[in-house]
């Protein structure tokens, strides 16, 4: 008799995949860089643009797309996105120029653009509620694994079909992933021929009745620390997904090859972070039943861990030091993915397309800096890579503790959210009453981002 596979963990392995391919695709320039650039005659200021030309759709299609997976449904949205991110990917290998490389990377942030948030959605029911940090944080560490993986592989097609070829190559790779997504997956798990009953028993209950309208006054004010808090992580990944293999082939004089090697055991040590993190968060969850503390407690050590990690590279400059502390930093900022994803599934349900969209949209703010980075390297090419992790490590870990407790009460005396009805106007669909993150005064959420603003443009203009 041959091995029948479970529905839920085929749908699981699928999203797995698509973690995975998405972020072979979006940094498989990152290693390609030095080619392209000698190509194409781009300076540093010019690739750091390149960069940054993913992040405007991707930023804008955050909540929009998350918006339309949950309204259309993951099935057909995740789809279309794989389309129009494979064909990015392939038309990346016929660019003859600036203009063209930014159109084509414009494209696939577009195309990437709502897969997070809508796989989430997919997520929501495919998955049980106990297992919503394991499985976020598996299909990150896959996301993590493209990371880990894409500087070898890259390097190797470009020297045996030149980096050209190599984008033609990883998009065909997309386009057939999305074809086998259509086919099998499903919007409702009961509407899956391959499904059990046991597995629907373990299932959330899907809301009937008519689906009701976003309610976005209260889900923003219920996700706005989130989104800050996701803010800050979001620095140090960028710059370790778009920097790192440069950073190591220009501050260490290796080839294209060596430089990948190390970018990829950096990359290794993220791909267990994000499992562990994932792991840690639910048994803390099943033992204590506190959300919060869940959520809470990874989250700061994570980002704590990651501060800790860096320091050592401002005084130590030996390859083998600087690469295992790169690796330990990237292991403790990854252990927060899986906590971080869980709360958009846990504050908002019905909603957490929209949710998760609205976390991630400040992730992608950061990527507009990237720029900036290019022309810092661009003056000075020196090693910037420690100092912007230590900042957010430390301005995460402050807000983190802004989050309330699981009676709903904000923590440190911060001003808490009023409570929701559930399935009232208010409502942020089946969230309990009283327990999201705190709606903190305006004035002062202004002060303190103000003040963070001026923290982190100082560490650059001390580093630079």
């Amino acid at each position: 008799m041959g091995i029948r596979f479970k529905a839920t963990h085929v749908v699981l392995a699928m999203l797995c995949a698509m973690y995975f391919i998405t972020y072979v695709d979006r940094v498989n320039i990152g290693t390609a860089a030095s080619e392209i650039q000698k190509e194409l005659g781009l300076s540093n200021t010019q690739l750091g643009l390149v960069f940054s030309a993913f992040a405007y759709p991707y930023l804008l299609f955050q909540v929009i797309g998350g918006w339309v997976g949950d309204r259309f449904g993951p099935r057909k949205t995740l789809f279309w996105c794989g389309m129009i991110w494979a064909a990015a990917t392939i038309s990346t290998g016929f660019v003859n120029g600036l203009a063209a490389l930014f159109v084509a990377r414009f494209a696939l942030g577009f195309g990437e653009g709502a897969t997070f948030p809508t796989a989430t959605r997919a997520m929501q029911y495919w998955t049980p509620a106990n297992r919503r940090g394991f499985t976020q944080g598996l299909t990150h560490s896959f996301a993590r694994l493209g990371n880990a993986v894409t500087p070898p592989v890259v390097a190797l097609l470009i020297l045996w079909l030149t980096w050209r070829g190599a984008f033609v190559v990883l998009g065909l790779v997309s386009l057939v992933w999305g074809v086998v997504w259509v086919w099998y997956f499903r919007n409702e798990p009961k509407e899956h021929a391959s499904i059990t009953e046991a597995e629907l028993a373990a299932l959330p209950p899907r809301p009937t009745g008519e689906r009701p309208r976003v309610p976005w006054g209260p889900l923003l004010g219920r996700m706005w620390p989130v989104t800050l808090t996701y803010f800050c992580y979001g620095w140090c990944l960028w710059l370790y997904l778009n920097w790192l293999p440069l950073f190591f082939k220009n501050n260490y004089n290796l080839d294209i090859k060596n430089s990948a090697l190390f970018a990829s055991g950096v990359f290794f040590a993220g791909v267990v972070g994000d499992s562990v993190g994932g792991v840690l968060s639910d048994k803390i969850l099943d033992r204590t039943g506190n959300v919060r503390l869940a959520r809470l407690s990874v989250t700061v050590a994570g980002f704590t861990g990651a501060l800790l990690s860096l320091f050592p590279i401002l005084f130590v400059h030996d390859i083998t030091i600087v690469a295992l502390c790169l690796s330990a930093g990237f292991f403790c900022a990854e252990l927060v993915i899986g906590p971080m994803w869980s709360i958009p599934m846990d504050i908002a349900p019905k909603y957490s397309g929209t949710a998760s969209g609205l976390m991630n949209i400040r992730l992608c703010l950061r990527r507009h800096c990237l720029p900036a980075r290019g022309r810092l390297r661009d003056r000075r090419d020196r090693q910037l890579v420690p100092a912007v992790p230590d900042v957010d490590g430390a301005v995460a870990a402050r807000w983190l503790f802004r989050l309330p407790d699981a009676s709903g009460a904000p923590v440190h005396g911060g001003r808490g959210a009023p409570a929701f009805r559930k399935g009232g106007g208010r409502g942020v669909g089946e969230a309990r009453p009283g327990r999201g993150p705190p709606l903190m005064h305006g004035r002062r959420l202004k002060e303190r981002g103000q003040a963070g603003q001026m923290v982190l443009f100082g560490a650059h203009q001390n580093q630079g």
